[in-house]
Order: C-alpha cells, then structure tokens, then sequence
C-alpha cells in the first residue's frame, strides 16, 4: 500500500478531492491512503504561525522551518533524509523544482511505500527544509501557482493511476502519452460519420497489424505537431 501524507495550510482544499474516479477506487481496495495535515498543528505559539518576513528583505512571507520540521518528524519518525527508509520520499511542491514527468510518476509508485508531500505557499518555504529534509523539490510545470495543493493533487492522481490494481486494464498505463517518449494515438468512437468528419477507413477494417501501424504514425505526426521536443 502506497501511504501519501500532505502538508498543507489548506487541508480542506482535498476534503472531497481524491472522493472520485481512480484515486476512490485505489483506496476503497486498499491500494493507497491518503490525509492531508494542517500545517499549523505543529506550531508552537498561541496564534499558530507558520509564516515570517524572509531575510534580507523582500515582499511577500515565507513559510517557516520549524512547523515542518515537526510534521516530517511526526510523519516519518526520521528528522532528516539521512535517516528516511529507502521507500519513503519527502516532496517539497515548488515552481524551482524539476518538471514533474511520467517517468518520475512510474518511478514513485514502483518504489515509494511513503510520501510526504509539502504543499508550498506564499515566497515560498525556508531553504533548510530542502537543505535537510526533502528527497525531491518538484514542479508541475513552468508557471507559478498560489500554492502547492493543485500540483499534490496533480502528482498524486498520476502516481495512483500506476499502482498495480488501480485500473482495470493494466494495459492502459502501458499504451498512454508519455510512456513510450510518445503522445498517445487519437481515438475514435460512433458514430463513423459526424459533421462532415469520417473516422479514418484503417480503424473500421478489423486488420490489427495495419490499425497498429496506422496508431504508431498518427501517434508519431502527433508528436511532432504538438511536442515535437519529445522526439528529441
């Protein structure tokens, strides 16, 4: 069973937000957990701070060391990396991390029992939870969000979907965009005829080798129309 624990100043944000789709069917048959924690129930002052001024100045606040510091701690039983179980991964959601991939999604759920995922805000997070406590500093993509928790969802959604058992035909995680350096072949369904656009004569023939052939170059010229960087 894949465990995922969320850091958040937002825990309400995924009340319902793994209640659907894959991600209910993966807990409901015991594949993974999911609990999204308030990261101010690891303050220490009356008014449950997580956030101060940065050094040196600038606008905007950064979130703190220390309440994550504990909630790591908490989570892991460990108080840096060093000491983490070759399964568990800590994952610091920010835009400076390296772009989330489907690779790295195999990657998380063949060999993580445990992930923590740390859902920034504001500036950002104090370095030394990178310095000492996260395995991977990870982005969704080139852009900034307000905040870490679309991206948790994102990044969970991807890696749950590859847990063996989650979907019901093993298959499907095999044939999709990104799994062969490749976006997927285009799909069609009835009817054959709809507003003057046919579905292509190779699809309707039952010959398996030529629909093959036929998905592998339309897969191909997708590619190179829409990411022509993944040819490379």
């Amino acid at each position: 069973m894949l465990r995922c624990d969320i850091i958040t100043i937002f825990p309400e944000f995924f009340r319902e937000a793994f209640d659907y789709g894959i991600i209910r069917r993966a807990r409901a048959a015991g594949l993974v957990e999911t609990e999204a924690h308030d990261l101010r129930q690891w303050t220490s002052d009356k008014h449950h701070v997580v956030d101060d001024r940065p050094f040196g100045g600038g606008e905007g606040m950064v979130l703190k060391a220390e309440p994550i510091f504990a909630g790591v701690r908490e989570l892991t039983g460990c108080s840096n990396r060093e000491a983490y179980s070759p399964q568990t991964r800590v994952i610091l959601l920010s835009p400076q991390g390296r772009v989330f991939t489907q690779a790295l999604a195999e990657d998380l759920s063949r060999n993580a029992s445990h992930i923590v995922w740390i859902c920034g805000r504001y500036e950002g997070v104090d370095e030394r939870v990178s310095e000492a406590l996260v395995t991977d500093e990870i982005s969704i993509g080139d852009y900034v969000l307000s905040g870490g928790e679309p991206a948790a969802v994102v990044m969970i959604d991807a890696v749950v979907r590859l847990l063996p058992g989650a979907l019901g035909n093993e298959s499907s995680a095999t044939n999709e965009s990104f799994s062969q350096d490749l976006l997927d072949h285009p799909h069609y369904t009835r009817p054959t005829e709809f507003s003057g656009l046919s579905v292509p004569d190779v699809l309707l023939k039952g010959n398996h080798a030529e629909i093959a052939r036929w998905r592998r170059a339309a897969a191909l010229r997708k590619t190179q129309r829409n990411r022509p960087d993944l040819l490379k």
